[in-house]
């Protein structure tokens, strides 16, 4: 169709071209003719012939023609794809209705066809000036005053049902006329009731809600249909970017610590649960050690209150024996106990210095270590107790024995060296039997040692020299 709209146009052209051409030969004939007939030369009027007249009919029927296509052209109108058409009269302006891509028909000279571009459009600024783009840079005042660019996109499109509202009442073009100054505006309007780290971060999603809804209000009842609006980008002032990046950072590492905390607490809460079962677990196993040694007190006491005398002696090392390992114990766990607090309060400090949370754990260890040792302790001074009560009971046991029949002492003393003893004939009269050196040599002191030297000195020389030898084996 747009084709035959040009060969209208041209063929009306053609024919005004063709009357014109008709008249003007016709005119230059008659010039030639007249011309020839002036001149006075001889033959000049048979030369000229007749005078031939000028064809002006011909000339305004093919005008009159030319203007048949010519007005056909005028009269089709062609909206391109994408595009919608308003009719504008001359005589009574803007008529209601879109003219849709296609042809339309309107009267020549009366009528003319606005054409709009019903595709989408993108109004976009920038945060800052760049020379490539030349787009326009939008800054805005926070609510702290500070200046803020702002890199916007507003996707939109003409809405075809106000075509005829749009151009009979908004200035043209709609991009430069309407859009941009509603946009800058609606963004100026909200920045101040934000500071700049909300429109920054912590409410940018709200901040382009607020100024998509009230640019969409605000083009929407012009005939705009506005689609999305993108906030690309937010310029900040240099120094308030710096001091903003430091506060981000600092709450990242807040974020950070407060992560941490959670895991040492949860760390201090394993180790308490640990350090009670092992508590409970270590007193488990001192009161069986205990009462296993009790039990165990209790049998050798009863297999040995019919033993010899010779046990009270073996009772009391045994005695002193448990109250220098019971010292030696003590003194250990106080000093391991010491030594547990003092590392425990480096470490604390310690810790405290790196984190609150470290110093919890390692103080709670302390306490747990330090309740360790104190059971410990508390344990083994039982068992020693139980053990030395035990032993005393056993040693009064066998002293009361010894007290009712001070005979046996003889066959424990015999019972004991049996292994070491020869048979050896002496006299009758008993006066040089070695049971007397032998028993003054168990149960005396260096005094009655001394005594018994002199005896066996006084002794005869061959009784002496016996006895002499039984004490060498």
């Amino acid at each position: 169709m747009f084709a035959l709209k040009w060969m209208l146009m041209a063929a009306g052209i053609a024919m005004f071209g063709t009357a014109a051409g008709v008249v003007a030969y016709d005119v230059y004939l008659a010039m030639q003719f007249q011309r020839l007939m002036g001149s006075g030369e001889p033959g000049a009027a048979e030369k000229a012939g007749t005078r031939r007249p000028i064809r002006w009919p011909l000339a305004i029927r093919l005008f009159g023609w030319a203007w048949v296509p010519l007005l056909l052209a005028l009269s089709v109108s062609m909206v391109p794809e994408g595009s919608g058409g308003v009719r504008i009269s001359q005589i009574s302006g803007v008529q209601q209705g879109t003219l849709y891509p296609g042809l339309h028909l309107i009267v020549p000279f009366v009528q003319r066809v606005a054409v709009y571009d019903l595709r989408d459009h993108m109004f976009t600024t920038n945060a800052l000036p760049d020379a490539a783009t030349k787009n326009e840079v939008l800054t805005v005042q926070s609510r702290e005053g500070l200046t803020i660019g702002l890199a916007v996109s507003v996707r939109y499109r003409l809405d075809p049902q106000k075509l005829a509202y749009i151009h009979a009442n908004l200035a043209q073009p709609v991009d430069s006329e309407i859009v941009a100054p509603v946009v800058s505006t609606a963004f100026r309007d909200l920045a101040p009731n934000y500071v700049v780290r909300e429109v920054f971060a912590v409410k940018r999603d709200e901040f382009r809600a607020k100024s998509t809804k009230t640019i969409t209000d605000r083009l929407g009842s012009d005939g705009i249909v506005v689609k999305e609006v993108l906030l690309r980008d937010v310029h900040l002032p240099a120094e308030y970017a710096k001091g903003l990046e430091n506060i981000l950072l600092k709450e990242q590492e807040s974020e950070r610590m407060e992560f941490e905390t959670a895991i040492y607490e949860k760390q201090v809460k394993i180790a308490e649960l640990q350090a009670e079962a092992a508590k409970a677990q270590q007193v488990k196993h001192s009161q069986a050690d205990a009462e296993s040694r009790v039990i165990a007190a209790k049998a050798e006491s009863d297999a040995m209150q019919y033993t010899l005398p010779l046990k009270q002696k073996q009772i009391e090392q045994s005695r002193l024996e448990a109250q220098a390992r019971k010292e030696a114990t003590v003194e250990n766990a106080d000093a391991a106990a010491q030594s547990k607090v003092i590392d425990s309060k480096a470490e604390v400090e310690r810790r405290h210095l790196l984190a609150v949370s470290d110093a919890e754990t390692t103080r709670l260890n302390a306490a747990a270590n330090a309740d360790t040792v104190r059971l410990n302790a508390a344990a083994n001074a039982e068992t020693i107790r139980l053990t030395a009560a035990a032993d005393a009971e056993r040693l009064q046991g066998e002293a009361a024995v010894l007290k009712q029949n001070p005979m046996l002492i003889q066959k424990i003393i015999a019972e004991r060296l049996s292994d070491k003893l020869q048979i050896i004939m002496v006299p009758t009269d008993g006066r040089n039997f070695f049971a007397s050196d032998v028993l003054r040599s168990a149960f005396s002191n260096g005094t009655t040692s001394n005594n018994a030297d002199d005896a066996d000195q006084d002794a005869p020389v061959p009784a002496r020299k016996q006895a002499q030898m039984l004490k060498t084996k």
